[in-house]
Order: C-alpha cells, then sequence, then structure tokens
C-alpha cells in the first residue's frame, strides 16, 4: 500500500533470517508490540449492518455479541478470497470492520458496489475511518501485563477482556 514499514528491527550484523528467529521468540517468550494503524477501518452502520455483514463475510455476524470482535474471511464473487480482518461490533447496528492495509481502498469499493448495485434495499451506512483509529497488536505470555501498564478506566484481565473481546480505556489520556 502507501505505507512504509520496517520488515525487521534488526541487531547490528544480524540477518535477516536471524532478525526473523529472535523477533518469533521474544513475542513467544515475553512479548511483541506491532503498530497496526495502517490496517483499513470501515465503519459499518445502519439497521441492515449485521445482515450485510453476513452476506459480504464467510461467517456469520448477526450473532456477535455487543462489545466483541470476529475475525472473517471475504471472497469475491467468483469464491476466491478478497479479504481477510477482524470486524469489532461497537453497538446493536455499529460495527468497525478491519481490512489488509493494500486492499482498504479495494473492499471500500466492493463493499459499495454491493450496496449500490446488488444490495440497493440494504439500510447500511459506510465510512472510511482508516486515519480515525490507531492500533497495537500487543502478543505474547506478558501481553496482559504490558496493556495493564498503559491502560486506565478498565481492568484488562481475561474476565474484563476475554479473547476478542473490546474494553473502553484510556491510554496516556485518550
Amino acid at each position: 500500500g502507501l505505507w512504509y514499514t520496517p520488515a525487521i528491527y534488526g541487531l547490528a550484523g544480524e540477518t535477516v533470517d536471524q532478525a526473523y528467529v529472535r523477533e518469533a521468540n521474544t513475542t513467544r517468550e515475553i512479548a511483541g508490540i506491532v503498530d497496526v494503524s495502517t490496517l483499513g477501518k470501515i465503519a459499518v452502520q445502519g439497521p441492515d449492518a449485521a445482515d450485510f455483514l453476513d452476506r459480504v463475510y464467510t461467517n456469520m455476524f448477526s450473532t456477535l455479541p455487543v462489545g466483541k470482535a470476529r475475525y472473517g474471511l471475504m471472497l469475491r464473487e467468483d469464491g476466491i478470497a478478497l479479504d481477510d480482518g477482524t470486524t469489532w461490533r461497537l453497538g446493536e447496528d455499529n460495527f468497525l470492520m478491519t481490512t489488509t492495509t493494500a486492499n482498504a481502498g479495494k473492499v471500500m469499493q466492493h463493499l459499495e458496489y454491493l450496496l449500490e448495485v446488488v444490495w440497493p434495499e440494504m439500510k447500511v451506512h459506510l465510512t472510511s475511518v482508516t486515519d480515525q483509529w490507531a492500533g497495537a497488536s500487543i502478543a505474547g505470555p506478558k501481553a496482559r501485563e504490558i496493556l495493564a501498564s498503559c491502560v486506565t478506566g478498565t481492568a484488562v484481565d481475561n474476565d474484563t477482556l476475554p479473547f476478542m473481546g473490546i474494553v473502553h480505556g484510556e491510554v496516556a489520556g485518550v
């Protein structure tokens, strides 16, 4: 896409393969953090939003509870994969879809086409919100400890923030 990201954070004299192994092992043993703000993000809102997502993904989103996220695979009309990502249910008729960075524009065009040509009766509004949302992926056994050290206003334990769950809190006052 239009974003430049480093392939590795190499140490002096380290090959790319050595850096991959070191970074993977560090993530598995401690934690790894990556900026995922470049992912495409699309607000999908309206009374037919859940039904629309059921139609564009291979799996169900109408059954997703508010405050949870789910992975989805999106196919083209010929059955070939178009994109994948997670979609979060922020409210009953309010979803936030993530797309791959490079396909954000293609996915938006595909969804707009479906709403304008294939299912024009659906009451769904799409808004590209890629620039409005930042993101970080934190993985590894110390991920919750790291998250707890910078999030205020909510707990981030397994009960409060389960797998694919959503909580509202603050980081650096935001």
